[in-house]
């Protein structure tokens, strides 16, 4: 058994070593191009089977919403923080 241990992380110091030297290629880049397109697959597909107003009025309707939820966001914020100081008040007021 002690005979395979050399073997196997030869073997593995080779795999890496090559993986690396493939990846570092055309075949690397070629690789990176894919993942970094995966993003830009969606939005080309909605854009050929939409009409180009419909995708304008989906675009119109994402920036109202993210509007929306920033609104809310803001809101959220102002609640927490007004709860917070009416803790610490009651935390820091003299006992009775």
């Amino acid at each position: 058994m002690n005979d395979w241990v050399p073997v196997v992380g030869i073997a593995v110091i080779a795999l890496c070593a090559c993986g690396a030297t493939i990846l570092r290629g055309p075949i690397g880049k070629a690789l990176a191009e894919w993942i970094r397109g995966w993003s830009h697959t969606e939005a080309k597909w909605i854009e050929a089977k939409a009409a180009p107003g419909e995708v304008a009025e989906l675009r119109g309707e994402v920036a109202e919403l993210r509007q929306q939820l920033a609104d809310v966001h803001e809101r959220l914020d102002f609640a927490e923080r007004l709860l917070a100081r009416t803790r610490e008040a009651e935390r820091l007021a003299p006992p009775r």
